[in-house]
């Protein structure tokens, strides 16, 4: 131990400080299992440090492991390595160390974070081929403006006929963006720096996080993560003794949207003035826009029952299926909403090349 107490973690520069949910949750699942045989904590992240693949995570473990190795309790340890721990994380750990039962939590921990990589795996993985198909749509029609239009162009020109409308339409797009492309991608490259440069202003967050809950087909997927999310981050907390209005306040700030902390906010103002958690949803959000009936009912189960980890774990459930749901009707949408697309461009490519070929053949006849 005094060796060990010795040790400087180095400190080196990195691009990327980020740890992501699988790192994790395998840290997570190896400190379990190596604790549940009786090794030493010590030892044990020694080990897991070893075996973690991502150089800032072990970085962050070398320093874990000499807080442990000051003696500091394991909870006590991660609060201060905060860039890598969620506060959620660390309450959860401290409510468990107190009981005797870390590998418990460790374990309740590893799971956790299993099912939520999984989820955003799952919604990812179906926004994947959505996004693919719009893209090479914009591709397609923009290699029609700048390579084909211009090749047929000279045609129009030499007949010295007045072309109709859709003709010079398209003809006019054509040339604008063949003329100011790089304006054009300077202008879309600033208004994304705007974007992201903004998005993170109290304001601007809580207006796109709005229009997002909001936006036809995306709105319910997004909305049913939240509430899938809420339901298991106050099972798991809850089930580990924390105290509720710390629960709430945790899961609040690990929402990563600007409505659903708003909304708590306000629920943990109720709460802490001895209202109950479902009648002060209700009372934040009296047309069931973010707290579905169904959410709360369930939840109000809980309030009778006194059994949240069980019943949130329901709640997650049947959220996850509400999220496949959705996702499979955005699926499903959006490639004849991507066919009606192009089929618009080209009716208006067939009328504007059709329309000018007749009124040549007209004057020339």
């Amino acid at each position: 131990m005094p060796e060990m107490q010795n040790k400087t973690p180095k400190k080196n520069f990195y691009v990327f400080k980020k740890v992501n949910v699988m790192d994790k949750y395998n840290f997570y699942e190896y400190l379990s299992v190596m604790l549940d045989g009786w090794v030493t904590i010590s030892e044990t992240l020694e080990s897991v440090q070893a075996k973690i693949k991502n150089e800032f995570f072990k970085e962050k473990i070398n320093e874990l492991l000499s807080y442990v190795a000051s003696w500091d309790s394991f909870s006590k340890s991660m609060k201060k390595i905060p860039q890598v721990f969620a506060s959620s994380e660390v309450s959860i750990i401290e409510a468990w160390e107190t009981t005797g039962k870390l590998t418990d939590s460790l374990a309740k921990l590893s799971d956790d974070l299993r099912k939520t990589h999984e989820l955003r795996a799952k919604v990812k993985w179906a926004m994947t081929y959505p996004t693919i198909i719009i893209l090479f749509l914009i591709a397609s029609v923009v290699a029609v403006l700048l390579f084909v239009i211009p090749s047929i162009k000279p045609l129009f020109d030499t007949a010295e006929v007045e072309l109709p409308a859709s003709t010079q339409a398209l003809i006019w797009t054509s040339d604008f963006i063949a003329n100011n492309f790089l304006l054009i991608a300077l202008f879309f490259i600033t208004v994304w720096v705007l974007f992201y440069g903004y998005k993170n202003t109290e304001k601007w967050r809580a207006n796109i996080d709005y229009a997002l809950l909001h936006t036809p087909l995306v709105g319910k997927v997004y909305k049913n993560y939240i509430l899938s999310s809420i339901a298991s981050s106050l099972g798991t907390l809850i089930g580990a003794w924390v105290w509720v209005l710390k629960a709430l306040t945790l899961v609040s700030k690990s929402l990563n949207n600007a409505v659903y902390q708003s909304l708590l906010s306000e629920v943990i103002t109720k709460v802490s003035s001895w209202n109950k958690i479902v009648d002060s949803m209700q009372d934040v959000d009296e047309e069931n826009q973010f707290f579905p009936a169904d959410f709360l009912q369930m939840l109000s189960v809980w309030e009778k029952t006194a059994s949240l980890e069980k019943v949130s774990k329901k709640i997650s459930v049947q959220y996850n299926r509400e999220v496949d749901y959705s996702l499979s009707n955005l699926t499903k949408w959006i490639e004849p909403i991507a066919i009606m697309l192009a089929g618009v461009f080209v009716l208006w490519f067939a009328f504007a090349i059709f329309g000018a070929i007749m009124k040549v053949t007209q004057t020339v006849s």
